[in-house]
């Protein structure tokens, strides 16, 4: 049994197969309903803040409501692919969004919907993939806007339909000012606010807005019931609904905050095979589920063998007793690249106890990413959090964030009170904090290798690369910890680091060292005064990796010491991909801080050795230092 099974009360069982129902009876038909980047927070059924959804609360009535649901990632691409292949992103390198090349799939493993087409089924997607892994076999009969199992070759024909909604994703919400002239059916007067966003007019009508929209996706529902109770197979299917991960107003999706990733999550069970199913119909559960369990929950309703290479374990189906499930309570969860934003986070939750570990914490949560900043919200809280009028669990969000975090959910549910200084949970917080670090060491996390070089060297087969480079990536994931230490017993193993003869536990150090320095100011104005760091970290911007120089002149700028435009620029002319260009275009979008920076960059002074996608990532990078260049400008 892996170690992190024990440590996290034996959630997740790799290795485990259920041995499959004897097919003499038909197998269940299983649909998924799922709507875009919605957390529970906004349906009544889960928050009495949000709006009455008649629709999945029927579903509910006939079924079972999973009150503790997880995404293990905070974004459509990470979250869809941990759904289909029931892995990790981390463990098989499809942790990006979005991904700069798809991964192969692991060894042993199918996206999960080819061993349903394996024993009969008929397999549609409308319409949404968006994976970040490449199948080997074709998991679907028909994947495209008109897929549908009503096209199943035979009446008797079980099938898996899988319906994705996106009446409420994120892009519903980069309207024009002029829409919020319009009246709401949710009361915009009533609509609940959280405490980490400031309270205005805007902020008011987008939530209640949003809940509109949910009603929507509601209403979306209602049609696959009817349409399923009109053919005579409601009470033969499975019908799953969920938000595939959280979202959607400011401070949720892209974060790994219980906004975006506790998503709802609700199962009707049909009449034909409620011997399925060990609970009682209308009954809800606190039980942890997460994305990594869903596909072997299928799997087990079908009647199928889960294979030994899934990270998941059953829910529901034979073999699943409630009263294990209710016992769950983990759930891991990551965020890395999203869209051109480089930031590296992971998360445990354990009960009502939830622990963040910011591998980059110099970055605020703030930090450039275009797609966010079109929402007219996200606009209005960056212009008046420079006013610094706003109470400080609002201004949290533009400011440098803690190495780690750890909150009661219990008595703060929005994450706003960082108890990890305190005192009185320190057991706590070390408990929390050796069970995500063996958790990352266990799965190899390939989050510890800068993105472009595990494509170079570990993109043909990830998990093997992972697996033959375990004990490196613990040893990056022990340096990048030395951050956690405090600054006089930091100094050596970060000298030592920093001088070792592996760039990517430099890398890691001089991140490391950064993370410290940027939010205390106490080791800012020790590091400062360091000659021995400093003379090591000076050498460093001439290192022979463009990461590494990139990292070592953060750090020197965060000390004042250097102005780091001439290193990133050189840095960037020096990198041999987009992939590695776009990284240190990273650390200079934290120094240009949208243009109010001490270092604003220049896009017309950067100099790329290869060809720059007009609509890539790097595009939108140079597109935002072009765009405040030309503010500046005005003022």
């Amino acid at each position: 049994m892996p170690a992190w099974i024990s440590l996290a009360g034996a959630l997740f069982f790799v290795g485990a197969i259920v041995t499959p129902i004897q097919a003499e009876s038909p197998r269940p038909n299983i649909v998924w309903i799922m709507s875009e980047d919605n957390s529970k927070h906004y349906l009544k059924h889960f928050d009495i803040h949000g709006v009455s959804t008649p629709a999945i609360e029927s579903m509910a009535k006939h079924g079972i409501t999973f009150d503790r649901a997880f995404s293990n990632a905070p974004v459509c691409s990470t979250a869809r692919t941990t759904l289909i292949t029931g892995c990790y992103g981390p463990r098989i390198g499809t942790q990006y969004h979005r991904r700069s090349r798809l991964a192969p799939m692991p060894e042993g493993v199918e996206m999960f919907p080819v061993y349903l087409r394996d024993v009969g089924y008929y397999t549609t997607n409308s319409s949404k993939t968006d994976y970040n892994a490449q199948f080997s076999e074709q998991p679907w009969d028909e994947s495209s806007n008109q897929a549908s199992w009503k096209k199943r070759p035979t009446e008797s024909t079980p099938f898996f339909h899988v319906q994705t909604h996106a009446d409420s994703h994120e892009g519903r919400l980069h309207f024009k000012k002029s829409a919020t002239e319009k009246e709401t059916s949710f009361s915009q007067d009533d609509v609940f606010v959280p405490p980490y966003l400031p309270e205005t007019k805007l902020t008011r009508f987008t939530a209640a807005y949003y809940r509109d929209r949910i009603s929507v996706i509601d209403s979306k529902v209602e049609k696959v019931l009817a349409d399923l109770k009109e053919a005579g197979q409601l009470e033969n299917t499975f019908v799953f609904y969920f938000g595939d991960h959280g979202g959607v107003l400011p401070r949720s999706k892209g974060y790994v905050f219980e906004s975006g990733l506790h998503v709802p999550f609700v199962v009707r069970v049909p009449e034909n095979y409620r011997d399925r199913v060990d609970r009682e119909l209308g009954s809800r559960t606190n039980g942890f589920v997460s994305f990594i369990a869903f596909a072997p929950t299928v799997l087990n309703l079908a009647g199928v063998e889960i294979p030994d290479a899934f990270d998941g374990e059953a829910f529901l189906g034979p073999g699943v007793s409630a009263t294990s499930v209710d016992k769950r309570e983990t759930t891991f969860s990551y965020s890395d690249r999203m869209d051109e934003k480089y930031d590296l986070v992971r998360a445990v939750r354990v009960g009502n106890w939830k622990y963040i570990r910011y591998f980059e914490a110099q970055y605020p949560n703030s930090l450039e990413n275009q797609y966010r900043y079109e929402m007219l919200a996200y606009q209005e809280w960056r212009e008046l959090a420079k006013e610094s009028n706003l109470p400080p669990e609002q201004l949290a969000f533009f400011q440098t964030r803690p190495v780690e975090a750890l909150f009661d959910l219990s008595n703060d549910p929005h994450e706003v009170e960082n108890l990890a200084s305190s005192g009185e949970h320190g057991s706590r917080l070390m408990q929390m904090r050796r069970l995500l670090d063996d958790h990352l060491k266990e799965t190899n996390d390939l989050g510890f290798f800068p993105e472009a070089i595990w494509l170079r060297e570990g993109m043909e087969n990830p998990v093997q690369f992972g697996s033959q480079n375990h004990d490196r990536i613990a040893k990056y994931i022990d340096t990048a910890n030395i951050a956690l230490m405090p600054w006089d017993q930091a100094t050596s193993p970060l000298l030592s680091a920093m001088n070792s003869a592996d760039p990517w536990v430099r890398y890691w150090a001089l991140c490391a060292a950064s993370s410290k320095v940027a939010g205390n100011d106490d080791a800012r104005a020790v590091a400062a005064s360091d000659e021995s760091m400093l003379k090591l970290a000076t050498r460093l911007t001439l290192d022979s990796e463009p990461l590494v120089a990139a990292r070592a002149i953060e750090f020197l700028a965060l000390l004042g010491k250097a102005d780091p435009r001439d290193v990133l620029l050189r840095s960037v002319q020096r990198s041999r991909d987009s992939v590695e260009a776009l990284q240190v275009l990273n650390i200079a979008a934290y120094f240009h801080a949208n243009g109010d920076g001490e270092f604003p960059i220049d896009p017309d002074a950067l100099e790329f050795g290869f060809p720059v996608d007009p609509k890539g990532e790097i595009a939108r990078r140079l597109k935002h230092f072009a765009g405040t260049k030309k503010t500046r400008a005005k003022e």
